[in-house]
């Protein structure tokens, strides 16, 4: 018998013409856009994406087979023309509040949607980190830093990774990072060990916005910044795919080794680090 969808279920109660009944609680706070946001997205999954989602899984099994592991292999030819389609929708970027014209509190439940539908999620360049990402390089980035990295992931060019948990250190408490981020002339030389750094196989993954000890010195928060890495600057190696209960996914292990990057690369400013992350990590848990 075919293996079932266990995420099928979740997406038909989710995509039902009825309001779910956890939403209704708060239905006095959805505007009517909410509810025509919901329908064109919920349209886009039913009439493009689920009818495709064989054919997107069975070319994702032919390319697995041409890498070394399955995280390696690219997206699928399936997943441009429901990209296309999404854009033609007006879904395109969906996560941005000047796109979707809505709340928090009312684009969070369609997150959800997506989140039961990872097709579609992809499709709409709504996914993690890269909407995390792209938040962080519009509010904090400079001109430079966004024609490089932020338009070539609104577009759905390349994607990102965030680098941050360190296998050597307990990493729920940033302030023990340990990743050194050193000032050598008109570079930045970083030196690190990094895990569970989701994205960062797919060959798509192109940046990281990573975060590490710029000074030992100082008030605690005020010592460690973010930076931007290419991920094929040299000194940079994707040591392994980690597991989960047995089965390995896309979250690297990877090693920074004397990896060189201009001083232009480092976001904000020295000792910002923390207060980028603030930045990133309220919306992040909307679209994780």
């Amino acid at each position: 018998h075919p293996q079932e969808d266990p995420s099928a279920g979740m997406a038909d109660l989710l995509l039902s013409d009825e309001l779910p009944a956890d939403l209704l609680p708060m239905k006095h706070r959805l505007t009517p856009k909410f509810y025509e946001a919901r329908k064109k997205m919920v349209a886009f999954i039913q009439q493009d994406v689920l009818p495709n989602k064989e054919e997107w899984h069975r070319q994702r099994a032919e390319l697995e087979k041409a890498v070394d592991h399955p995280t390696q292999a690219p997206l699928p030819a399936m997943h441009y023309e429901l990209q296309k389609k999404a854009k033609e929708r007006g879904l395109f970027n969906f996560f941005l509040p000047e796109i979707c014209q809505l709340s928090c509190s009312e684009y969070a439940p369609l997150q959800e949607i997506l989140g039961a539908c990872p097709e579609a999620n992809q499709a709409m360049n709504c996914m993690a980190p890269d909407t995390g990402n792209m938040e962080v390089l519009e509010k904090y980035g400079n001109e430079a830093q966004k024609k490089q990295w932020l338009e070539p992931l609104l577009a759905g060019e390349i994607r990102s990774a965030f680098a941050m948990t360190e296998p050597g250190v307990a990493s729920s408490d940033a302030t023990n990072i340990s990743t050194r981020i050193e000032k050598v002339g008109n570079e930045y030389l970083v030196n690190g060990h990094k895990c569970w750094i989701s994205g960062a196989i797919r060959p798509e993954c192109k940046v990281f916005v990573l975060l590490g000890r710029t000074s030992n010195e100082g008030p605690v928060h005020g010592r460690f910044s973010m930076i931007l890495v290419p991920r094929d600057a040299p000194g940079v190696t994707i040591l392994r795919p980690m597991a989960v209960f047995g089965h390995e996914h896309d979250h690297a292990e990877i090693l920074f080794k004397d990896v060189r990057v201009p001083v232009t690369n480092l976001l904000l400013g020295e000792g910002r680090g923390f207060e980028i992350a603030q930045g990133r990590l309220g919306p992040g848990r909307l679209h994780h």
